[in-house]
């Protein structure tokens, strides 16, 4: 039986929020990256703009953010939906 991938998207009010965690979790040494908000967990944010975080990375990203005072809206879980090899035909 295959294992489903999660990804998680942290999501924020505006882009100046996700910069700044994205810098706060650098200077702590831990991985995310900016990502487009996709569509179906978007809902009414304005910002297109998260942070996707690996499911290997998230239980230390939580703790981090538990002890900082950064600004963020909700992190969502999401089964991962990059396909490396989408679009590769050699």
């Amino acid at each position: 039986m295959d294992t489903v991938e999660l990804n998680y998207y942290i999501l924020f009010a505006n882009y100046t929020q996700g910069l700044a965690l994205l810098d706060m979790l650098k200077e702590e040494g831990l991985n995310a990256r900016i990502a487009p908000t996709p569509r179906s967990i978007q809902g009414e944010l304005s910002c297109g703009m998260s942070l996707l975080v690996k499911q290997e990375d998230i239980d230390a990203v939580r703790s981090y953010l538990e002890r900082s005072d950064a600004e963020y809206h909700s992190i969502v879980e999401m089964p991962c939906q990059i396909r490396p090899n989408r679009n590769r035909f050699c």
